[in-house]
Formats: C-alpha cells, structure tokens, sequence
C-alpha cells in the first residue's frame, strides 16, 4: 500500500515593509551640516593661505625696528622704497633671468607635449601604451636621482650655467605630466571632427594644428599654468645647473637663487624689508597668472570629466 500524500498547508507571506523615504526636513538638515563643515572647512583653508601672504607684504613696508618690536604689527610709514632698494640689489637681473627661461621652456614643454599626447592618444600602433606608461613613470620618478647623472650629461654639452641649458632640462622635467594631462584631454575630443578632416584631404599636421589644438585650449591652459608655476618656483634645478663654473662666467641666477643669495649677501647687517619685498616680487606675477585664468583652469580641469 502506498503512504498517504501529506496534506500541505500554506504559509501566509510576511507583508511587505515599506521603506519610508527620509522626511524632507531631515535631508535638509544632513544638507545644512554639510554646507557648514565643507564652507568652514574652505574658510580656514583660506585663511591659512591668505594671512602668511598678507603678513608677508605688509612686512615688505616695515623697518628692521618694526619687524623685531612687533612682527604682526601694522607698517608706520608706507613707502615702495624698499622694492626699489631690492630691485637694484639684484632681484631685478634674477627676475629677467627667469622670464627669459620661462619664454621659451613653457611654449616648448605645451608643444612637445600636445604633440606627443595627441599622437599617443590618436593613432593606435605597437608599442603604444608602453611609450605612454614611459612617460607617465617620469612623473613618479624623484628628480633628486637624476641630479648627478643630469649634472655631467649637461656638462658634456658645454651648457652648464646657459638659458639654453636649463630651458631643455625644464622641458625634459614637466613633459611627463604635459603628455598625461593632455593625453587624458585629447581622449575626450570628438572623433568625428578627426575623420571630417582627414575626409576634406587635410593633413595630419594640419589636423592637429588647425582642428584639434584648438578644440584643445582649455586643457592647454590648465596645464600651461601648471607647468609655469612649477618652473617658476623651481629651486633644486637652477642650483644644480645655473652656478658659474669661472671667475669670467657670468651670474645668470634665477628668481628663487636669487632670494638665497640677497639673504647670504646681508650678512650680520640684516635688512628683512628687503628680503620681504624681494619675495613679494617673485609672488606677486604668479598671482596676476592665476587670478587672471582661474576659470580657464577650472574649465580645463572639469572638461575631460563633463564631456
């Protein structure tokens, strides 16, 4: 005989819960706290920044007496002498000295650098990721490594203490991070532009010059302030580079050597006001730069992202 079927009962189903979405006063809420935090976090952050620089100028207007009796005091007599006094001390020469070599490393970095980009970014062929990670790597490797190996090579070519020395070595130095931000940016670019003007017979040197360089502007000068501030504020190169290497060779001292040496050349006699206004000198052009194109580098960074 066979055994009697189990009669199965059914189980009723729990009820569903609902999820209450959170009131609207609650996100409000969360959404005022975190204004707060990030907006008062901003604020300290600005002030940490802008108060040094403020403290700075202002200093450049006082004496010797003023500094050492209050150092956060405010200047007694305003007078823009002590920027002349720095100016003839040799800040003047060093600040020619560095625009001179800026003139020329930071268009030769952005065209080096777009170019290699694009053509790493445009044109598949063997060998392509392993020439791009080669760049990228030259930004992670410590320019403190090279500085010996570096010193000889640019000895060997007789361009020790030259413009022309430290403008190929600052070019060399900020290629890395050139061709991996504009690699990055020309990515982004539409492909149909390319081939429309391949179609109409323009050549690849004309599409990259006529059509896609100047698709690429906002990038070009995100990463063309980048890189001058990063050579205008460059210390260990210049010092390694730029010494006379004879009693007849000329100083050719940058900005940032420049400041050193007016510290050295006080010696016991101090004047600090000199030292400030010197410094205020090399900061205030990088500041004009910034200020000047901050959209265009917000513009620049956000792009790749939003397109």
């Amino acid at each position: 005989m066979s055994a009697p079927l189990k009669e199965t009962v059914p189980v009723p189903a729990e009820p569903a819960v609902e999820k209450v979405p959170p009131r609207a006063g609650e996100r409000r809420g969360e959404g005022v706290t975190l204004n707060a935090f990030s907006h008062g976090f901003l604020a300290l952050w600005a002030l940490m920044i802008v108060l040094p620089l403020l403290w700075l100028v202002l200093s450049s207007f006082k004496t010797d007496a003023q500094i050492a009796g209050s150092a956060f005091g405010w200047p007694e007599n305003w007078t823009f002498d002590v920027f002349t006094r720095a100016w003839e001390k040799g800040i003047g020469d060093y600040f020619l000295n560095t625009v001179v070599v800026l003139a020329f490393s930071v268009p030769l970095t952005m065209l080096f650098g777009s170019m290699a980009a694009y053509v790493l970014a445009r044109y598949p062929f063997r060998g392509n990721r392993f020439l791009y990670y080669f760049f990228v790597a030259g930004a992670m490797f410590p320019v403190f490594l090279a500085l010996v190996p570096l010193f000889f090579m640019v000895k060997r070519l007789d361009m020790l203490n030259t413009y022309q020395g430290l403008v190929l070595v600052y070019v060399a130095y900020s290629m890395p991070f050139t061709v991996f931000f504009m690699h990055a940016f020309f990515r982004t670019l539409p492909t149909a532009v390319f081939e429309a003007a391949i179609l109409d017979g323009a050549s690849h040197t004309r599409t990259f010059f006529q059509v896609m360089l100047p698709m690429a502007k906002p990038g070009l000068i995100s990463v063309g302030i980048f890189n001058t501030l990063g050579q205008w504020n460059q210390f260990i190169l210049p010092t390694v580079l730029m010494q006379p290497q004879s009693g007849d060779d000329p100083e050719r001292y940058v900005l940032t050597q420049g400041l050193i040496q007016l510290q050295q050349q006080q010696g016991y006699a101090s004047d600090l006001p000199v030292l400030f206004a010197g410094v205020t000198i090399a900061m205030i052009p990088m500041l004009v730069v910034y200020l000047s194109f901050q959209r265009q580098v917000q513009a620049g960074l956000t792009s790749a992202t939003l397109k």
